[in-house]
């Protein structure tokens, strides 16, 4: 059987760390999901999927990824159920999260959040396998435009639009 979960989605408030009885990190947070496409006014929805994350990358999760910011976790989806005060029982179902990456650079989260600090990029998940942002602790935003296009290239002209009709296929 196969219960393996991927997301990308924006965290919807902090994460709420706490502490279990025996001092191991539990951390909860709600990852908005968008959907693959737009209702009838055009306009995309999205799905709010409660998760979970224990332990060291509890922590982590807590410390440097914040509300708005936008990752991508690891995990399985994993249902449980208990009696609430009133006595009735409770459903849940939520992603169990065995890792998780920041996708965005530290620059773009700010732009987002305002004064959001983030500080580190390195992950531990429950098997101590290590995690490390794609942008590791890069502080500027890199340059995509054309103009270091010539270097690239080795001085090879780069018009992208020097072909003749005849050659396009449509």
């Amino acid at each position: 059987m196969i219960n393996n979960v991927v997301l990308v989605g924006r965290l919807t408030r902090d994460a709420e760390l706490r502490y279990t009885p025996s001092n191991v990190a539990v951390a909860t947070f709600t990852l908005a999901v968008n959907r693959p496409f737009k209702n009838e006014n055009g306009e995309r929805e999205a799905d709010f999927i409660n998760c979970v994350i224990w332990r060291q990358a509890a922590e982590n999760l807590a410390n440097w990824a914040k509300k708005g910011a936008l990752i991508g976790i690891t995990g399985n989806i994993q249902t449980r159920h208990y009696d609430n005060q009133q006595g009735q029982r409770v459903h849940v179902t939520e992603v169990v999260v065995s890792s998780f990456q920041l996708l965005e650079s530290r620059n773009s989260q700010q732009n987002q959040q305002g004064n959001y600090q983030n500080q580190g990029n390195n992950f531990q998940n429950r098997n101590n396998q290590g995690y490390q942002s794609p942008f590791g602790n890069q502080q500027q935003t890199p340059d995509f435009s054309r103009s270091n296009q010539q270097s690239f290239f080795q001085g090879q002209t780069t018009n992208p639009m020097d072909i003749s009709d005849d050659d396009l296929p449509f």
